[in-house]
């Protein structure tokens, strides 16, 4: 049997009169790979934001790893094993590749060494060792989506929430990057994504979950949520729906 890695129950939140989560239950099990879609505004970042800590839940529960980590705060979560990229790509500049990745690293280590060590590791990882001493803000944008995958996996996390990794990046670009994700997945990471990008989220996940106005309206395999008539109205389009026809 499986085990529960991640388990969302009834979580919700609500900014003024605005419901941005409502009700939110979920379960991912560990080694899996999920997809969070749903429009703009759907409420998918929200729920990444509730997981790890940024934003209280007015109710619900998040349970890590069978521990109740509600409301703790996201440097805490971070050590417990869930690390996370962003929608704005936003390394330190004025850093080189090396010095960025292991800034994830000292979430865990206080010396030099071993962090040079696991950023150096990752660097291979995520084809990033070339440009070792590069200053991040000289990278390319699909070599920034690459760094700052590896900074969040240089927190170690037994959960990695990747939030539009592939947003900005070209077809060669976005294939290159279904690999990686996939081979993080491979050597043991569970995966969360959001992503508009839906022939890669379906490349990657076993799972999908589509959000609209902050509920869940559907959960499945890839072939099971991109028929369902409630997913096409809401998010896929008619033009979808013809072109499956």
């Amino acid at each position: 049997m499986q085990k529960t890695l991640l388990e969302l129950s009834d979580l919700s939140i609500k900014f003024g009169g605005l419901t941005a989560v409502n009700r939110l239950n979920l379960k991912i099990n560990a080694g899996e790979a999920v997809g969070l879609i749903g429009p703009n505004g759907a409420g998918k970042t929200t729920a990444f934001n509730l997981i790890v800590g940024v934003h209280q839940p007015t109710v619900g529960k998040v349970i890590f790893d069978e521990e109740d980590i509600t409301g703790l705060a996201p440097h805490v979560v971070c050590r417990k094993g869930i690390g996370r990229t962003f929608q704005v790509v936003k390394p330190f500049g004025k850093m080189t590749v090396l010095q960025n990745i292991m800034v994830g690293a000292f979430v865990n280590t206080s010396k030099k060494s071993e962090a040079r060590l696991i950023a150096t590791e990752i660097m291979e990882k995520m084809s990033l060792q070339g440009k070792r001493d590069y200053l991040a803000q000289n990278l390319t944008i699909p070599e920034r989506k690459r760094l700052e995958m590896a900074k969040a996996l240089a927190t170690q996390p037994k959960l990695l929430l990747l939030d539009e990794v592939l947003a900005g990046l070209n077809q060669t670009e976005i294939e290159e990057a279904v690999q990686l994700i996939k081979t993080i997945n491979r050597d043991g990471i569970t995966i969360l994504m959001i992503e508009h990008v839906l022939q890669a989220t379906m490349a990657i996940c076993s799972r999908i979950v589509v959000l609209d106005y902050g509920k869940k309206i559907a959960e499945g395999s890839p072939q099971e949520v991109t028929s369902n008539s409630e997913v096409i109205k809401a998010y896929l389009g008619d033009e979808y729906e013809n072109a499956d026809s």
